[in-house]
């Protein structure tokens, strides 16, 4: 979908390469520019986050590599970095002097507090941008500090998919105006912005700033479970006919107590008694039970077990290429399935990527 595209990316760690290969995955000629050197990633070298991309390795303090590295934005259609503000503009390399060769460019910043506000020169990471933002407020039970949640919320959801957002935007408007644009892709902006589905559940009374007295974090049909063998089932039978039929599979259809669905004064006596329900069997014995069912319940998986599930078998979402377990590109297209490319390593296309300077200039 994005061939002829080309992106040039700042070797960067987390939601700014995860962007760049996203944008591969769709088919961009992504150059990602490494540190030359072992470099500060906190990745494996040929990281699956470097799938399909080019590598050139320059030491962005040499006035040498500096002038590789803008002849390769002057040719781009996007640059993705995720410094500090500022960064970008002491190595003379900020967005007035790229726009200066190349006024379509499509600027991509990516940073956890944005490029200004009282915050934005200070360090941070995902747990403080989602803590900020109000992302994080509803992750723990009532009384209960908020976990730490796994970087999709922050880094890639508020972060890297924003940021791919804002770069297709800005290439669809580049190539209707000639003028590019400067995305400033801010974690907290974007992870804020994710909570708007909530917001229309608060508008409509049915989510508070308490946890556990709202719809979607206070059920007892919406929660996972502990199973007898240490695996956990998740149940979100929000709508009345799936919870019907969640009843129905547990012997609970006529339980009175069961029946009032939305009476906030059963709630935490219904989960206790849930608890012990699914206490009592092994993961796999409800996963059974429920299969194929309306229920909306399902086993919590590892990566690794999805990977062997049924459903996510038959739809090859997981792969293991050269033994590195990863998720195909998504999402797809007229129903076919993209390939995984072979991740770069450090500096392989250097060789390559200056002849075509050469040859272009």
């Amino acid at each position: 979908m994005l061939s002829g595209v080309r992106i040039v990316e700042i070797e960067g760690l987390g939601p700014g390469p995860f962007a760049a290969m996203t944008l591969a995955d769709l088919g961009a000629d992504v150059i990602v520019i490494h540190r030359k050197g072992k470099g500060g990633q906190v990745t494996a070298e040929a990281s699956v986050l470097d799938r399909g991309k080019r590598s050139i390795a320059l030491d962005l303090k040499d006035p040498d590599d500096i002038a590789t590295a803008k002849a390769l934005i002057a040719r781009a259609d996007g640059l993705i970095e995720g410094f500090r503000p500022g960064v970008m503009e002491r190595l003379g390399l900020g967005p007035e002097a790229c726009h200066a060769e190349n006024p379509a460019l499509v600027y991509g910043r990516m940073t956890g507090w944005g490029q200004d506000g009282p915050r934005a020169p200070t360090a941070g990471h995902d747990l403080n941008y989602i803590a900020t933002s109000g992302a994080l407020h509803y992750a723990s039970e009532p009384g209960s500090p908020p976990i730490t949640p796994a970087t999709l919320v922050g880094d890639i959801g508020g972060g890297a998919l924003y940021l791919v957002v804002g770069m297709l935007s800005g290439i669809l408007n580049a190539r209707a105006t000639g003028q590019g644009t400067v995305v400033d892709a801010a974690i907290v902006d974007g992870s804020a912005h994710m909570l708007g589905l909530l917001m229309a559940i608060r508008q409509s009374g049915q989510l508070v700033d308490d946890r556990g007295q709202s719809l979607l974090d206070g059920p007892h049909w919406s929660r996972s479970y502990a199973c007898a063998d240490g695996g956990f089932i998740s149940v979100q039978c929000l709508e009345p006919q799936f919870y019907t039929l969640f009843l129905e599979k547990l012997g609970l259809s006529e339980d009175p107590e069961f029946q009032r669905q939305h009476d906030k004064a059963l709630w935490t006596k219904l989960t206790a008694r849930l608890e012990d329900i699914f206490a009592a069997e092994p993961r796999a014995h409800w996963a059974t039970l429920f299969d194929g069912s309306d229920a909306c319940v399902a086993p919590v998986l590892s990566p690794g077990e999805a990977a062997d599930d049924p459903h996510m078998r038959a739809r090859q979402v997981w792969s293991a290429p050269d033994g590195v377990l990863q998720a195909a590109p998504a999402p797809r297209f007229g129903g076919e399935l993209a390939p995984i490319h072979a991740p770069c390593t450090r500096g392989a296309h250097s060789a390559e990527i200056l002849a075509e300077l050469t040859h272009k200039a």
